[in-house]
């Protein structure tokens, strides 16, 4: 009669487990743990990226103003700050949505500059597409358990609603960004045409 609730709760606890599991064979915790890899990933790229133009910021301006960037120190500003504290967010899982929806917008902006100076499609798929991609894939996902958020930051609603909202936030302020700061269409079908030389 006293081993019949350990049985009880080791059968509910076994019940418990298996609705835990996809249909891959997959678990909360190996979710967690694939999250938690995507977001050191993304991450450290974007921290890594952020941080070299911390270390030579009179080079991010000075690259931004021969490119033609209209206010190009704070628009250098943006970028390395955005970079970097996305970065950081991510790493930590801290607001990851929002983090995501950040580190998306400046990479979508990154790679604007990237396919802008040859024909669109000779590399659309470069790093900044795929660390966007990733940061993406974060804002619907959250950081999983292994993260601030999920110690922390339980309370916060992060419906679906919110996530697409942040996804077309992103995008929305990239074109801004882009349009507002430089003003050149980045999608060519052709090579576009070498500057003149003075």
């Amino acid at each position: 009669m006293n081993d019949t609730p350990s049985r009880e709760a080791a059968h509910a606890l076994a019940l418990a487990e298996m609705a835990e599991t996809d249909a891959d064979g997959s678990t909360a915790g190996t979710r967690d743990i694939g999250l938690l890899i995507l977001r050191l990933g993304v991450g450290a790229a974007l921290v890594q990226a952020g941080l070299i133009k911390v270390a030579d910021f009179s080079m991010t301006v000075q690259f931004m103003t021969e490119a033609g960037w209209r206010l190009p120190a704070f628009a250098a500003f943006m970028v390395t700050a955005t970079e970097t504290l996305s970065g950081v967010a991510l790493l930590l899982g801290v607001l990851t949505p929002l983090a995501g929806s950040a580190a998306l917008g400046a990479m979508l902006c990154a790679w604007a500059v990237n396919v802008s100076a040859a024909a669109f499609w000779s590399e659309p798929f470069n790093v900044p597409f795929l660390i966007g991609l990733g940061a993406a894939a974060l804002i619907f996902t959250g950081a999983g358990g292994y993260s601030v958020d999920a110690r922390l930051v339980t309370r916060l609603p992060w419906s679906t609603r919110v996530r697409v909202a942040l996804l077309v936030l992103a995008f929305a302020v990239a074109v801004l960004t882009w349009v507002a700061l430089y003003g050149v269409n980045p999608i060519h079908f052709t090579a576009p045409p070498a500057p003149p030389t003075p």
